[in-house]
């Protein structure tokens, strides 16, 4: 095993007025430089959402318009690439507001020496991911700088949806006594992309679980399943996005430990790392929150969608409105789950 790794990021000092890894690990130190710096300067009602996709109304058609810049190191991982993962996470931003994906951007900026056949396999894994979730590379940008790291490689994109949820989705549509399912299985993104970054080797390969999401959101949609709020769970993991959703819906969530979904090979690897799976990254799981009478037919319909992934309905929403998350341990005591200053594994989405 490598030495010397570093899986935190580290705080920054208020005195030091510096952007550092902490900023964009999707945990506290990142929500307060959006807090301070982006939205008081961009001030408006659609950006003061903060959704993974915006909701937009043009000519009384209801789109959903995201933006994702995509930095993974190394850029090709076990179960995908940069390229395939640029297309799967804006169709998957798109779906957390139950749209249906249809024209990409696609942004490259390619560091100088960057060999010439990586970036065919990146272009080539994108085109497949987007034939794949029926989207259309309508427009793009390439822009070259000069060497500084060796094998850079950053893709920005943007994405435009119709909306086919026929109420809104958000933590504003959050309820008292609503079911939280998760998708799938987690963490495996997360430690995929590190062991390959670091060398490391365990008994059990572990594949990225970066999958699309808009098709099985939308087959709940059609089966009349009633969604009130998606989050796709991404830097941060689990932890991170119900505790953005906790403060934004005002309630508190309360989740087993045990109910949880997280293949033995990922949890025997977080353990040997020091590394707990709720904060670990995903690119093809989001959470759910639902009335509790339609939770056996959604569970139904995403293992129908996403066989061997395991969905599981993992707790509740409590009527108390203390803006935090609950978590009930494996030995039944209840602490509660805080949120990150920063990511445990800084640069893998």
């Amino acid at each position: 095993m490598s030495q010397g790794i570093d899986f935190s990021c580290p705080l920054p000092h208020p005195a030091n007025g510096v952007i550092t890894l902490a900023h964009g690990g999707g945990g506290s130190v990142m929500h307060r430089l959006l807090e301070d710096c982006f939205l008081p300067a961009f001030h408006n009602p659609l950006l003061e959402q903060e959704l993974d996709a915006t909701p937009i109304t043009i000519g009384g058609t209801q789109l959903a318009f995201t933006t994702d810049s995509f930095v993974v190191r190394p850029l090709f991982f076990p179960g995908g690439n940069i390229g395939s993962l640029a297309v799967y996470g804006t169709v998957n931003d798109l779906a957390m507001q139950g749209a249906r994906p249809l024209y990409l951007s696609a942004a490259f900026v390619l560091e100088e020496g960057l060999p010439l056949e990586m970036v065919q396999r990146v272009v080539r894994a994108m085109a497949e991911a987007a034939h794949e979730t029926g989207v259309t590379i309508a427009t793009g940008d390439t822009k070259v700088i000069e060497r500084a790291r060796g094998e850079e490689l950053i893709i920005n994109t943007a994405g435009i949806g119709v909306i086919e949820s026929p109420w809104g989705l958000g933590p504003q549509a959050v309820r008292s006594g609503d079911a939280i399912i998760v998708s799938g299985d987690l963490g495996r993104h997360g430690i995929a992309v590190m062991a390959v970054r670091e060398g490391l080797e365990f008994e059990q390969s572990i594949d990225s679980d970066l999958a699309p999401l808009a098709e099985p959101v939308l087959r709940l949609l059609y089966q009349g399943i009633e969604l009130h709020c998606l989050r796709d769970l991404t830097r941060g993991g689990l932890a991170s996005a119900l505790n953005e959703l906790a403060v934004k819906s005002g309630y508190t969530f309360h989740i087993e430990e045990d109910l949880v979904p997280v293949r033995e090979e990922v949890r025997g690897a977080c353990e040997v790392l020091g590394l707990d799976p709720l904060y670990v990254a995903n690119e093809g799981r989001f959470v759910a929150f639902l009335p509790d009478a339609h939770v056996s037919c959604a569970l139904d319909l995403l293992t129908k969608a996403m066989p061997g992934t395991g969905p599981a309905c993992i707790g509740h929403v409590l009527p108390e409105r203390k803006s935090w998350v609950s978590i009930e341990t494996a030995i039944g005591a209840t602490r509660v789950l805080d949120m990150l200053s920063g990511e445990q594994l800084p640069r893998i989405c």
